[in-house]
């Protein structure tokens, strides 16, 4: 996909806050330092566009990206371990899901997990979350890097073995190495425009 001008748009944490308009959204899930930030900044060719960190729970907000005026990228915080308080793990689980639930243009979800790593538990709630809404989805294995590429196969179909995936794309994927790109964009795109 060629990009000319991909831009963070606004941190949100309310609906008066998001975008106006009706651009399709295209939501990154996954729990926390599972790479989606990463993931945006590979995909766009950026380098620090999305703010990454070592450090789990830097995403506290909504992050709109705008894509070309064409889509946002949005960048939920990330679920699981974090050092946020009980108080404001609540306050943000509350506006990630009013998100989830009221916005209208959300058009593909997508669920990033670790390809080294089955499943957790909180990742099975957040699939079943996601099968709910019966939005279209994808689900992503990060860190493809991690492991020997003639071990990608096999760790990806674990994971949709794992999850039950049946009719859903699940596809690898490494920020570090910058491959497997094209058949994400082919992907999103095929969903969303």
């Amino acid at each position: 996909m060629k990009l000319e001008n991909s831009k963070f748009e606004i941190s949100a944490v309310s609906e008066k806050q998001y975008p106006k308009g009706n651009l399709p959204e295209v939501v990154l899930v996954g729990k926390s330092n599972v790479g989606k930030s990463s993931f945006i900044n590979t995909m766009l060719g950026r380098k620090n566009l999305a703010r990454t960190s070592n450090t789990p729970g830097k995403t506290r907000q909504i992050n709109f990206y705008n894509i070309d005026n064409t889509f946002y990228f949005v960048d939920l915080p990330g679920y699981g371990y974090s050092k946020m308080s009980k108080e404001e793990q609540v306050r943000v689980g509350k506006f990630i899901e009013n998100y989830l639930e009221k916005r209208q243009n959300i058009s593909l979800i997508i669920l990033v997990l670790d390809i080294r790593h089955e499943p957790t538990k909180d990742d099975y709630m957040m699939y079943d979350y996601i099968l709910k809404t019966n939005l279209p989805f994808i689900v992503i294995t990060n860190k493809a890097d991690k492991i020997a590429i003639t071990k990608v196969d096999d760790a990806k179909n674990k994971i949709k073995d794992f999850l039950g995936i049946s009719y859903s794309t699940i596809l690898p994927f490494s920020a570090e190495r910058k491959i497997y790109t094209e058949a994400i964009w082919n992907e999103v795109t095929k969903l969303i425009l």
